[in-house]
């Protein structure tokens, strides 16, 4: 049986069988010859001492059961051993580490504490020996207010009071749910206030440049119209984050009041980083054009990088502790990156130092992380300098790709000047040429200028002449139309005219209503509403609209043509000849010449003659000089109208 398990069972049965008291003092005493603990003595010379865990005496209680009466307790003293070949990946996430640090005071002028500088432990409770003999218990962590801090710092400070010389044990306990990385730094106040100063002084200077350089990408944005920037910008404000998610600064001035936030923050930020840094790689190497199978893999693994990320936020949030798979991401962006250097395009060469001296930040934070290098401010914060230095690079690459744009333009414009001045000479030249080509040419126009003279006046002469016979020709017709309308007249006058005589008078529509405006209205517009002699166009052709009622009177209203289903310039010819009342025609005649049925024709004919005989009773029977005056109608003589059309109708029955 190992020798604590040993104690440990004599402790037990002497709570039992009392007869073993004496045994057990006697081991008692005897235990400070078996002890092995280190002890760590305050010297004032000596502002600061680090600790690994290997390097401390810790006991690991994986049933998270034990308490501080039973740890502190003398028989338990064996339980803590220094495990020399201990290696960070050894540690049990949800084991409780109970670590027993011993001090020797001496006499001091100085104020010392302990301190941890992992700021993402969820618990620590310290046990502070004070000078009765007696423990105080305080409880740090992330998982904590920062308020409740004693030091304002981003690290877990515990103070120790002043004590005579003697050697005293500080237990602490440590429980987190994800790695953490137990180192202790005894060292005096005035060595915590000389190192945070500076800490902090070297996150104002690297946040600083983080935001410096946001502003200056941005400003060229503005300037160029890049998206590439505001990506760029996206992707170094998500690495200030994320760096403050791990240093505990974005806790202490960000979200102090929201510990639980703390388990989450880093994971969002370096998703956003891994994110955007994609994102900014296929922007800015174009690689949909120079390389499109890298282009589809970078766009796979933002899909597959954002299922991840949903699966661990929504279900496994203990997942966002393993970051060492973002190795792949960086990775395949280093080697489009590289693939995209060899393929000829010049600012990729930036990208790639940039992203390579990434790699080998995150190769560094790796080996402190496995304890194969040792632990300095250089070391842990590798990510830092790296994160910093790949910025200025990116920077660099930017800034180098609108050089080459810039390079790429003076370029042509120097083609573009150059194909000028060849322009420019070859311009001179041909003008040159067509110099002494125009002056053949001149001299040649010259010679068939004054034959053109010659020909334009004898044309001019002939065209006077031409102009004098077509002056007589007109004239002959004129007059000799004139003749021909006033036969036409006199013969309408005299006799009946045939169909086709009629229409050289009335020749189509247009003509009918002219002729029906200036016989409807030679005395003027008198609105049949009120009276008015005021009109303007209507809605139709030919009709006019009162200017005061509004009523609008058409072309045909009051006349016999009054709703005609059939042209009006046929309706004149019939109307023409109901008055002369000769037999000419026949309606079979007639429908054949106008193309109309016979009852049509014979319906229209008893509309006239009911006019006819209503001008008759009034002993204004039209001849055929004014046959037209059988036209006009008015509204009271429609019972005239239809008596007559009707005694018409008995008397042709």
């Amino acid at each position: 049986m190992p020798l604590p398990y040993f104690f440990r069972s004599l402790y037990i049965d002497a709570r039992v069988y009392p007869v073993k008291k004496f045994v057990l003092l006697f081991l008692w005493f005897s235990l400070p010859v078996f002890s092995l603990a280190q002890t760590t003595e305050v010297d004032d010379s000596v502002d600061e001492r680090v600790f690994l865990l290997k390097d401390l005496e810790f006991f690991i209680d994986t049933t998270n059961l034990l308490t501080f009466s039973q740890i502190s307790n003398p028989l338990f003293e064996q339980e803590f051993q220094q495990r020399e070949s201990y290696q960070n990946k050894d540690y049990q996430s949800g084991a409780s580490y109970w670590i027993r640090f011993s001090v020797k005071h001496n006499p001091s002028e100085k104020v010392w504490l302990v301190e941890f500088y992992d700021q993402t432990i969820d618990l620590i409770e310290a046990y502070v020996p004070k000078i009765d003999g007696t423990y105080s218990q305080s409880i740090m962590g992330d998982g904590l207010p920062f308020y409740q801090r004693k030091f304002a710092h981003k690290n877990f400070e515990v103070q120790l009071d002043p004590h005579p010389a003697s050697v005293l044990h500080y237990y602490f306990r440590v429980q987190s749910h994800e790695f953490a990385d137990i180192r202790i730094a005894f060292r005096s106040v005035d060595r915590l206030l000389f190192y945070a100063l500076n800490e902090y002084f070297l996150f104002g200077t690297f946040y600083g440049m983080i935001l410096i350089i946001a502003l200056y990408n941005f400003l060229v944005f503005l300037a160029i119209r890049e998206i590439k920037n505001i990506y760029y910008i996206f992707y170094i404000i998500s690495v200030a984050l994320y760096a403050m998610s791990l240093d505990g600064v974005g806790f202490q001035y960000l979200w102090p009041n929201y510990p639980q936030w703390n388990d989450y923050m880093a994971g969002i930020f370096l998703y956003s980083l891994i994110l955007w840094a994609l994102i900014f790689t296929r922007r800015f190497l174009s690689t949909k054009a120079k390389a499109p199978i890298l282009d589809k893999a970078l766009k796979g693994m933002i899909v597959v990088r954002t299922l991840m990320f949903v699966f661990e936020f929504f279900f496994y949030p203990e997942f966002f502790s393993f970051r060492f798979i973002e190795i792949i991401p960086l990775s395949l962006i280093f080697y489009t990156g590289v693939q995209v250097w060899l393929r000829g395009y010049r600012p990729a060469r930036y990208f790639v130092i940039a992203y390579g001296l990434l790699l080998i930040g995150f190769f560094l934070r790796s080996l402190v992380f496995f304890n194969l290098i040792e632990l300095t401010t250089i070391s842990h914060y590798s990510l830092h300098f790296s994160f910093v230095i790949e910025m200025l690079f990116l920077t660099f690459a930017l800034g180098d790709r609108i050089t080459t744009l810039k390079d790429n333009r003076d370029r042509a414009l120097r083609r573009i000047i150059h194909q000028h001045e060849l322009n420019m000479q070859l311009k001179d030249k041909v003008n040159k040429e067509l110099e002494q080509k125009v002056q053949e040419r001149t001299i040649e126009l010259n010679q068939k200028n004054s034959e053109l003279a010659e020909s334009n006046t004898r044309l001019i002469w002939q065209t006077n002449e031409i102009n004098q016979i077509n002056s007589v020709l007109d004239l002959d017709n004129w007059k000799l139309k004139n003749k021909i309308k006033e036969v036409l007249e006199e013969r309408l006058m005299e006799k009946a005219m045939d169909y086709e005589e009629f229409k050289t008078l009335y020749p189509d529509t247009l003509s009918c209503y002219r002729f029906l405006e200036e016989l409807k209205w030679e005395r003027g517009f008198h609105c049949r509403k009120c009276k008015n002699e005021k009109f303007f166009n209507g809605a139709q052709k030919f009709s006019k609209r009162c200017s005061r009622c509004g009523y609008n009177e058409s072309i045909t209203a009051y006349t016999i043509f009054h709703n005609l289903k059939f042209p009006i310039d046929k309706a004149f010819f019939i109307t023409y000849l109901s008055v002369i009342e000769k037999k000419t025609y026949t309606l079979e005649s007639l429908s054949s010449i106008l193309d109309l049925r016979i009852n049509t024709i014979w319906a229209f004919k008893r509309k006239v003659q009911g006019q006819i005989a209503e001008l008759e009773l009034k002993g204004k029977r039209p001849s055929i000089s004014k046959w037209h005056e059988v036209v006009l109608t008015e509204e009271n003589n429609s019972s005239h109208l239809q008596k007559s059309l009707k005694q018409s109708a008995q008397k042709n029955s």
